[in-house]
């Protein structure tokens, strides 16, 4: 996903965007989102999350 769509997601929630990292966004919006922050932490592969909006991004 483009670092634009992801500010636009982070907006949506109410998150200041300004210069955080895409990294850093992804992990605001999960927060956000009640859900289990894992993007990039290196569970991709066990984390079970199959239909995660984030799975092609996540390593």
């Amino acid at each position: 996903m483009k670092l634009d769509e992801i500010k636009e997601i982070a907006k949506r929630h109410d998150i200041k965007v300004s210069k955080m990292k895409k990294v850093d966004l992804v992990t605001a919006i999960q927060q956000a989102e009640n859900n289990e922050v894992c993007f990039e932490t290196g569970k991709a592969d066990s984390c079970g999350q199959d239909s995660c909006l984030w799975r092609e991004d996540c390593a």
